[in-house]
């Protein structure tokens, strides 16, 4: 990569000489020995989120209120000190990846204690959230209002709200219900002085701009969330859940076009191809015919009545195609442990392999097979094991590299697939991501989808909303600082 020259935030008026030690010996005394880590060992647990590049952070802050977290950002900013906000770690472009700015390594600063559920409005259908809240804990206690909420990343059971927030994130149930901006009625934002700003939504017109709409999805570029309204939805009354297996790749690639465009749309269609299949299988044991080039995983919600014509829908379609297999969920069990396989995929591959790169590509659904396709031949000619899951419903790609980082020249090999995955979906009159944001493992590309002009709007934005330049300099938008391999290091390189 060469160094991009659209420009970022600067860190202005740094004083002369070294930060670090004045600043650490403050947060001390407000956050205590528990509450702020400088350890190698504490450094080295978060020196990455789940992507697989790394930096080391100067310390980790683990503040509990919303006045422990203001006092650390204020004194980021009066020791000109950048910080990397950050929850559960489970975001995948690299975002919560503590990369430093100036020669400043930046402060890592966790909301994963501020996690509290701090009203459910089940009147209104709406909940009010700490950062830290964890999306499946949000989701158990709305069901138990007979409501949900509908953002379901994979990583639920562990991804915080905060970060579902700043990613904009997606999930399995986003071909009906979209992502985390739909679902999401205002933010509570504390920018470098401490201070919060209620970016509001909540009521169905809003005078101004919509803030609330730009903070979505600013990893941390804008501040640091520190509340949410959400919105919920009723639970549906019925839900039906479909597996359908095909010999070709191609043939489930064209069911997924027949289904979105038949009188019966899913609420969600996964994609999964032969490789997937085989390390899920023998993982969760989700009743997947492992005979499959690929299987198709579908649901259905609403009325009894619609759930079961469009589940007949979907059972005719996938003949139609040449399903091998079709299999319809008898009861609840049997539907959990489809989604089961589904959503154990990340945990299925340490099996196979010690490390992973996964991506997070669009295209048109009628370039899927195309894309696929494409991935495939980058897989044979790096001479990688890439495996598929997609969010077939809206072209949502994430192939997942597998490899073994001590492997000699592994790295390049893998760098090169990732490119190559990324401009083949833009090739594909597609985006660079869908659901897990820009951070730094994609904000290069944006110059590839963006004129110079827009850019600068957006940076006119990020400085408007957030003028210290702190919050996650070197994150989303590219910037002066460099390739992004200057200012990261392979896992296990701690220097």
């Amino acid at each position: 990569m060469s160094p991009t020259t659209t420009g970022g935030p600067p860190i202005h008026g740094a004083p002369p000489g070294r930060p670090e030690s004045a600043l650490l010996a403050q947060l001390r005394e407000v956050l205590g020995e528990q509450g702020l880590r400088t350890s190698a060992l504490s450094r080295a647990t978060y020196r990455r989120d789940a992507s697989f590049l790394n930096a080391d952070p100067l310390a980790i802050a683990l503040p509990s209120t919303r006045e422990q977290l203001a006092t650390v950002l204020r004194a980021c900013r009066d020791h000109r000190v950048p910080f990397t906000p950050r929850a559960a770690g489970t975001g995948l472009a690299g975002g919560a990846t503590p990369t430093g700015v100036g020669g400043v390594r930046p402060l890592v600063v966790s909301v994963a204690r501020m996690d509290r559920l701090l009203e459910l409005d089940a009147v209104n259908r709406r909940a009010y959230v700490e950062p830290g809240l964890v999306n499946a804990r949000l989701g158990r206690a709305a069901s138990a209002k007979g409501l949900r909420f509908a953002p379901d990343p994979a990583s639920q059971i562990a991804a915080t709200l905060g970060g579902n927030v700043a990613t904009n994130a997606g999930g399995i149930h986003v071909l009906t219900y979209g992502v985390m901006s739909q679902h999401v009625l205002a933010v509570e934002l504390m920018d470098a002085d401490g201070e919060v700003h209620l970016l509001d939504g909540r009521l169905p017109e809003q005078d101004g701009l919509d803030l609330r709409g730009v903070s979505v999805g600013g990893e941390g570029t804008l501040g640091i969330v520190v509340g949410a309204w959400l919105r919920l939805l009723p639970a549906p009354p019925a839900v039906g859940t479909l597996l359908a297996g095909f010999e070709r790749l191609d043939a489930a690639a064209a069911t997924v076009g027949a289904l979105v465009t038949s009188d019966r749309l899913p609420d969600a269609v996964e994609l999964m191809d032969a490789r997937a299949i085989e390390l899920v299988e023998g993982y969760a044991q989700a009743g997947y015919p492992t005979n499959a080039a690929a299987v198709l995983l579908l649901e259905y919600e609403g009325l009894p009545g619609g759930v079961s014509a469009g589940v007949d829908t979907a059972a005719r379609l996938a003949g139609e195609h040449g399903a091998i297999e079709v299999v319809r969920a008898a009861d609840p069990d049997q539907r959990a442990r489809i989604w089961k396989g589904r959503k154990a995929v990340a945990g299925a591959i340490a099996k196979q392999a010690p490390d992973f790169f996964l991506q997070d590509v669009v295209v048109p659904r009628s370039r899927l097979g195309e894309m696929l396709d494409a991935v495939v031949a980058i897989g044979e000619r790096e001479d990688l094991t890439i495996l598929n899951v997609v969010h077939a419903g809206d072209g949502n790609l994430h192939p997942f590299v597998l490899f073994d980082r001590r492997e000699q020249g592994v790295l390049d090999r893998v760098f090169a697939a990732g490119h190559d995955i990324v401009t083949t979906a833009l090739a594909l009159d597609g985006t660079i991501t869908g659901e897990h944001g820009v951070g730094v493992e994609k904000r290069d590309f944006l110059a590839q989808i963006y004129t110079t002009d827009d850019l600068a709007v957006q940076q006119a934005v990020r400085r408007a909303m957030e003028p210290s330049g702190l919050a996650n300099p070197d994150k989303v938008l590219p910037t002066t600082v460099g390739c992004l391999e200057a200012s990261m290091v392979p896992e296990g390189a701690w220097v």
